[in-house]
């Protein structure tokens, strides 16, 4: 790969230099790489630095390049394929559940929760928090409400805080008879707390799935899972669903 000119491009300066250094990570780098530092890939292509810094970030963006502290820019791995959706539904926390379940609180929901749920504005819920990792790395973080009328024999004697409580909220739920659920996908931006978690920026781009279950004619349980965009592709539906793949060299795993 040479040197490209980048003058007579119609499109921004940074969007064609981001095709070509895509081309050039699929060519010429393996995962796991480490990319030439910034003044010698600026001098490569004939662009300022900070044309070559928007191209960098755009690539990590889109899942195309880690930044760690300490070792620099380095090739990231294809996105890894995670389940959110089978055709058999269930509940939360059953045999199959992939998730980690932290902390469960008691509060008062965000309104936009409350009214979905049908509960007063100012009625606590039980809000079950959980992770979800894959290959030793944090790739969600989910809130998980539930009603104090879906879990009525739910004992804070007994389960007093911290995973436990955790658990006995989703056995709990598990007494309800599943009628159905449904789930949303949007693209959003990582709060602080969910940030943290993923080990992502604030702002980060993340993939939100909003899914809710119903029993009893009603929504027992409101779940918010937040996955990171980077390194996550959803895949719905017993067989994963559909791949498209531009690049026949970058399969997904």
């Amino acid at each position: 790969m040479g040197t490209t000119q980048l003058e007579s491009v119609p499109e921004p300066k940074y969007w064609h230099l981001k095709t070509v250094l895509s081309e050039a990570l699929d060519s010429e780098f393996s995962v796991g790489e480490i990319l030439p530092n910034e003044r010698d890939l600026a001098a490569r292509f004939g662009v300022a630095r900070a044309t070559l810094r928007q191209a960098l970030e755009q690539l990590e963006l889109e899942g195309r390049l880690q930044r760690r502290r300490g070792v620099g820019t380095t090739v990231a791995p294809p996105r890894v394929g995670v389940a959110v959706g089978t055709e058999q539904q269930a509940w939360p926390g059953t045999a199959t559940d992939a998730w980690q379940p932290a902390d469960s609180t008691l509060e008062v929901p965000p309104a936009a929760v409350a009214a979905a749920l049908e509960s007063g504005r100012d009625d606590s819920v039980h809000i079950v928090r959980r992770s979800r990792m894959t290959h030793g790395q944090p790739v969600a973080a989910e809130l998980l409400y539930v009603p104090q009328s879906s879990v009525p024999e739910l004992s804070a004697i007994d389960t007093p805080a911290g995973a436990a409580r955790a658990r006995a909220v989703l056995r709990e739920l598990q007494r309800l008879e599943l009628e159905g659920q449904d789930s949303a996908v949007e693209l959003g931006s990582a709060r602080a707390d969910d940030a943290k978690q993923l080990d992502r920026l604030p702002g980060a781009p993340v993939l939100v799935v909003t899914t809710r279950f119903f029993a009893g004619g009603r929504t027992a349980a409101l779940s918010v899972a937040t996955y990171r965009a980077d390194t996550c592709r959803l895949t719905f539906g017993d067989s994963g669903g559909v791949e498209i793949h531009q690049d026949p060299e970058r399969r997904a795993s």
